[in-house]
């Protein structure tokens, strides 16, 4: 049954010229923008090589642990991650010297995934020519997948989430999921609950494993170590605290909140960090229009006494701005987006502070919530007095710290689990594909 995947294409060319506009923002100097229609250039070698997609930055943050252990265990492959926003690149370069220099490992590339288009998905597998082609998350293209069946390439997807309301999206279009579903060989999903949805969506129960979630496997990076602990040495000893991976409608009122502390706090400092890197500008000028003296930490300068709202706009740098803080609102939460990563201040030590709408990590706000490692508001007007309360109260913010470093304690595995299944795939492909070459031998 064809006819829900060219149903697709279809609709894809017809919105073609949009598709195209967005991706226009989405590129770097020097790379070509034909990457996107699966035109590649040669790699430096030829290794064989792991295919890893993750959707942006976000994705590529979570799929650290993975990226460093795959290059680690199989030092001689290379590992191409692709990534759909210029952000998520910038990110996979960052990662290039994640590896110790003693420990062999393999070399790291990145390119920028094709568009879902036939041919381009066709182009882009046959010239990446991947061993594996591993999933983050959501990431399900059917073309993209069609063109692995095609090439008789191993398809996993891994960290595997789909949230309540993107279950009720997919549902929508289940002929095709479940067609795309079908192209999968192994999913590794974070919780039964989403392995029910990925099921009820078509995807095959026996090809179904629940691992946990990966973030729990997150590691502090050096680096941004480095930089929170300088920073913090340069900000004082004053109340800090971060509202990290914000969005529109709410950053209007984390400065609110922030006005309402200054009445209580007047040194208080808001690190305030957009999720999007083209809201930057605009979030500086609602600073200034809010009537805040307002740094951005792209300019390389460090907020003196008189500044109240730090703006972070550099690339990369939200766990070591979350390292600085007394402590950290995750956004997304406040809006009804369905919240982001609440385990990257937990794993620097920091309280965690969110709002109610948590749906895209139920399951990491539920291990948070049964600890007791996770301070929960309904509204902006009860942020300011839970976060007040918190700026004055040393004790219970150590008490959060330390639940929340218990929680990832104790929940990790999800990543040695995952690699065991992508080395059984493999495995099974290789000796399926043995079989297949091997003479029969007549009696």
């Amino acid at each position: 049954m064809r006819w829900p995947r060219l149903a697709y294409s279809g609709a894809l060319c017809l919105l073609s010229p949009v598709i195209w506009r967005r991706v226009w923002r989405e590129q770097l100097v020097g790379r070509p923008r034909a990457e996107r229609l699966g035109c590649l250039l040669p790699f430096a070698d030829e290794r064989p090589r792991l295919w890893l997609h993750c959707a942006s930055v976000g994705e590529v943050v979570a799929a650290r642990p993975l990226i460093r252990a795959l290059r680690l265990r199989h030092p001689d492959h290379r590992l191409v991650v692709s990534t759909m926003t210029a952000t998520g690149a910038e990110r996979v370069a960052s990662l290039a010297e994640d590896v110790p220099e003693a420990e062999a490992a393999a070399p790291l590339s990145h390119v920028f995934v094709a568009l879902d288009f036939p041919g381009a998905a066709r182009r882009f597998v046959q010239r990446l020519a991947p061993q594996q082609a591993i999933f983050f998350e959501t990431e399900l293209w059917p073309n993209l997948l069609n063109a692995c069946v095609q090439q008789s390439i191993p398809v996993a997807v891994v960290n595997g989430r789909l949230s309540p309301r993107a279950f009720r999206g997919y549902r929508r279009l289940r002929p095709l999921m479940a067609q795309a579903l079908s192209c999968v060989d192994w999913l590794a999903a974070k919780s039964r609950d989403d392995a029910e949805r990925f099921i009820a969506l078509g995807m095959a129960p026996q090809n179904i494993q629940v691992v946990g979630s990966m973030k729990f496997d997150m590691t502090v990076d050096p680096a941004s170590q480095v930089v929170s602990e300088r920073l913090h040495a340069a900000i004082g000893h004053r109340p800090v605290w971060v509202a990290g991976s914000t969005h529109p409608g709410e950053d209007e009122q984390l400065l609110e909140v922030h006005r309402r502390l200054l009445e209580r706090f007047p040194d208080a400092l808001l690190v305030l960090v957009p999720r999007h890197p083209q809201r930057f500008d605009d979030v500086a000028e609602l600073c200034r229009e809010a009537g805040f003296d307002t740094v951005r930490r792209s300019r390389g300068r460090v907020p003196s006494a008189r500044v109240h709202v730090y703006l972070g706009d550099s690339m990369g740098e939200l766990q070591a701005l979350y390292g600085c803080a007394d402590l950290a609102f995750v956004g997304g939460s406040l809006v009804p987006i369905g919240g982001h990563n609440l385990l990257e201040p937990a794993m620097m030590g920091v309280p965690v502070v969110t709002g109610p709408h948590l749906e895209n990590f139920a399951d990491v706000a539920q291990a948070l919530r049964d600890a007791a490692a996770l301070v929960e508001v309904a509204d902006a007007e009860e942020l300011s007095e839970r976060v007040a309360a918190l700026l004055e109260d040393g004790e219970q913010r150590q008490r959060l710290s330390e639940a929340g470093q218990h929680v990832l304690d104790t929940h990790r595995g999800a990543l040695d689990a995952t690699l065991d299944g992508l080395d059984a795939l493999i495995d099974a492909r290789s000796s399926e594909r043995a079989r297949e070459l091997t003479p029969a031998v007549d009696d």
